[in-house]
C-alpha cells in the first residue's frame, strides 16, 4: 500500500498526530523526493517502541548526537517499507537478532524538529524527519550490543522509566508518554 493510502486510513491518536499527519500528507502530494537524504528540508524516517513480551518494558539507545536515551529508528534512504526500516534500525542500533511487529500497522507518526549538528565529519543542516513509528517487540533476555557510530549505551527500561531516562522534554512530552499512553490502550 503507498504511504499516502495508509496515512489517510490512518485514526490520529490526539491533536499533534492529526495536524502533523496533514502536513506530511500534503508534502507527499507535492510529489518532491522525501525518501532519500537528498532532501535536505525534510525526508522519511521510521522509528520504534520496542517492547517486551509483556510489554512493560521498552528499549532504548544513549543517542551519540542527542546526548540522550531515546527510541531506536532512522532515514529511509530511498525504502519504501518504512516497517522495514524500522525493524533494520532496531537490529542495527541493538544488535538482537529477532525482533517482529506486534502489528504491521503504524502505530504512531510525528514530524521531528532536528538541530543542525556534524555527523562523519560533515555538518547536516537543520530539518525535519517525517517519521512514521512502529510498535515492536524483541526478547529482552537476548544480548544487546551498542553501535558505536551512533549509540553508547543499549537498555531496557520499565515504560516511565524510559520516558524519564530522556533528556529531552519536547520528546518526554509529546512522543514516549504517547507512546505509553497507546500502549496502555492495547
Amino acid at each position: 500500500m503507498e504511504l499516502l493510502q495508509i496515512l489517510e486510513r490512518y485514526a490520529p491518536f490526539n491533536e499533534q498526530e492529526a495536524r502533523d499527519r496533514a502536513v506530511l500528507m500534503g508534502l507527499l502530494r507535492t510529489g518532491q523526493d522525501l525518501w532519500t537524504r537528498e532532501n535536505e528540508a525534510a525526508h522519511l524516517t521510521a522509528s520504534a517502541w520496542v517492547v517486551n513480551g509483556d510489554r512493560e518494558r521498552v528499549l532504548m539507545a544513549h543517542h551519540n548526537i542527542y546526548d540522550s536515551w531515546s527510541w531506536l529508528g532512522g532515514h529511509a534512504d530511498g525504502e519504501r517499507d518504512l516497517l522495514a526500516v524500522a525493524m533494520r534500525e532496531v537490529r542495527e542500533e541493538s544488535g538482537l537478532a529477532r525482533v517482529a511487529p506486534v502489528s504491521e500497522a503504524l502505530f504512531s507518526l510525528e514530524i521531528l524538529t532536528v538541530d543542525g549538528h556534524e555527523k562523519r565529519g560533515r555538518y547536516v543542516p537543520s530539518h525535519l524527519h517525517l517519521n512514521l513509528t512502529y510498535l515492536l517487540e524483541a526478547d529482552e533476555h537476548e544480548l544487546l550490543a551498542v553501535k558505536p557510530d551512533e549509540n553508547s549505551a543499549v537498555a531496557w527500561f520499565g515504560r516511565e522509566e524510559a520516558v524519564e531516562a530522556s533528556s529531552e522534554p519536547w520528546f518526554r512530552a509529546r512522543v514516549y508518554s504517547k507512546l505509553n499512553a497507546k500502549l496502555a490502550r492495547l
